[in-house]
Order: structure tokens, then C-alpha cells, then sequence
């Protein structure tokens, strides 16, 4: 059995889009999938990278971009209100469920569906009260629930900047990180043992020296 890690941010339209697609993307393999949320915003602090969505032209092409893949894939994606937005209520609102710092498909579902299904204020109090109930016969911590969820939502992100974790969606499976909704189909061929994984090019990349003063 393959075991993976999906790190993901509520934030992401990509992360919305790839939950939806990985069945299709795993179908017929033994897997078993961890759901592990981080936070976005930690992650490209950590590395220099700025949000995409705080360059005008490139956060007008992602929303477009975004809702054609919505159209295009028939998984249905309505942008929020407002995008973007801080996400730590529902990291955290999802991790107060979790007994070790991964979230079931249920939970992860559900966050998601609530910020990309409607077109609707994710983080409108109602509607957060509702999700919360509907959250409710999932795991429940004992003792204080916030800084369980506060505590776990650090672990994750530290961890997984550590292992060189950039953004959302992230696929993990045996050390090697893949990274995007358009990576599926690369994990897919890794999953399916292709013999290019085999070879150099992958450890390659890392090597490649690059031909511009101040990037290593």
C-alpha cells in the first residue's frame, strides 16, 4: 500500500481542485492518504516566495484560470466573497478534530466545500457556526481545543517546510514531493512505478546550476 501526504491550506483553489481529482488520479491502487493541513502564508514567508495573489496582473489570471479548471474538470469551484483571506479559523476549526495532526476526507471535504461551494463569506460567523456542527461527531480533543489545534497547525507547517514543502497543493509519497493540481499526473506515473523515476533526472534537478547572480 502506497501511503501519501496531502498538505493543504483552505485558502487554495488548487487544493479544492486537487481533493477533488485525486480519486480519479488513484483509482485502482492501494493507497492510503493522509489529509494534513498547513498554513499557506507560513510556508512562503519561509521561503522568500511571495503570495501569487499579491501581484495584480497574476491574481486576476489565477481566479480565471481557476474557475475554467472548476468548469473544465466538472468539479464545480465558486470563489468566495472575499479571496483571499485568513485561513487559520478553519485550519484550526479542522484540527481541533485531529487526534495527531491529519484530518479524514470527511473533514477535509467539508472545509472545503464550505469556502468553494456557493460563493459565499468563508469565514461569515454563521456559516462557521454551522460548520462547526457539522464537524461535531468527528474526534474531539480532551482538555483545551484550541491551542490543541494551535499546536498542531505549528507542528505541520514546521514540519512541513523542513522537507522542503513550498505551497498547495503538496503530494508526499516516499520522501519525494509533488507539487501542484497539474502534478497528478506525475504522481499517478510515479505510483505506477515509471522507469523514469529510476534514473537521474530527477535528483538532476536539484543540481542544475543556475546562469543568474543570486540564485543558487
Amino acid at each position: 500500500m502506497h501511503e501519501i501526504t496531502f498538505y493543504l491550506d483552505f485558502v487554495s483553489p488548487y487544493a479544492w481542485l486537487a481533493f477533488e481529482q485525486l480519486p480519479r488520479t488513484l483509482e485502482g491502487l492501494s493507497v492510503h492518504v493522509r489529509y494534513r493541513p498547513v498554513l499557506l502564508g507560513a510556508l512562503l514567508q519561509h521561503h522568500g516566495n511571495p503570495a501569487p495573489v499579491s501581484v495584480a496582473p497574476k491574481r486576476d489570471w489565477l481566479y480565471r484560470h481557476v474557475n475554467w479548471l472548476g468548469h473544465s474538470l466538472g468539479v464545480g469551484l465558486d470563489m468566495p466573497a472575499r479571496h483571499p483571506f485568513h485561513s487559520l479559523p478553519l485550519l484550526r476549526l479542522a484540527l481541533g478534530h485531529s487526534p495527531d495532526g491529519d484530518v479524514n476526507r470527511f473533514t477535509a471535504g467539508a472545509v472545503l466545500r464550505h469556502v468553494w461551494q456557493g460563493g459565499h463569506d468563508a469565514l461569515d460567523p454563521e456559516r462557521l457556526t454551522q460548520l462547526t456542527q457539522a464537524l461535531a461527531e468527528q474526534w474531539q480533543p480532551e482538555g483545551d481545543a484550541a491551542a490543541h489545534a494551535k499546536a498542531l497547525l505549528r507542528a505541520n507547517t514546521d514540519q512541513a517546510a523542513a522537507r522542503g514543502v513550498f505551497g498547495v497543493p503538496t503530494f508526499e509519497v516516499q520522501g519525494r514531493l509533488f507539487w501542484g493540481l497539474d502534478s497528478l499526473p506525475m504522481l499517478r506515473a510515479f505510483l505506477d512505478c515509471d522507469a523514469w523515476f529510476d534514473g537521474p533526472a530527477w535528483a538532476q534537478a536539484a543540481q542544475q546550476p543556475s546562469g543568474l547572480p543570486g540564485i543558487p
